[in-house]
């Protein structure tokens, strides 16, 4: 379930770019960036609690946000164009929202779909 949802977010956000350049689309993708940061997360640590993966996934997009600072990601990213993808390019306050909503929505979808697969297990 997981790896479709990693899957899912991916195809979404790199649709969403490439299919328009309106001001909604660099949001909707910075969160969808968090979904998979928490998709990602949930795989490696699986047996943590949802919160500690939320807060993790969203730790790693700051992290990976302020390491735009150094301007390295934007070099990087002209070296080779797909880190772009993954590291991003400049740094933007705005981006830091919209990871902490796609950090949340992960999060509450993530547990909703657990509340429900265990209810239907037990019926």
């Amino acid at each position: 379930m997981l790896c479709i949802a990693g899957l899912m977010s991916v195809v979404l956000g790199l649709s969403i770019r490439t299919l328009s350049n309106a001001a909604w689309t660099g949001p909707a993708g910075d969160g969808l960036y968090a979904v998979l940061v928490y998709v990602l997360v949930a795989i490696l640590i699986p047996s943590r609690s949802k919160v500690l993966i939320a807060a993790a996934a969203f730790t790693v997009c700051v992290l990976i946000e302020l390491f735009q600072l150094t301007g390295l990601p934007a070099e990087l990213g002209e070296f080779w164009p797909p880190l772009r993808l993954v590291l991003g390019t400049t740094f933007g306050t705005v981006d830091l929202l919209a990871y902490a909503g796609g950090a949340a929505v992960a999060y509450l979808v993530d547990g909703t779909t657990h509340a429900v697969v265990n209810s239907t297990r037990h019926h």
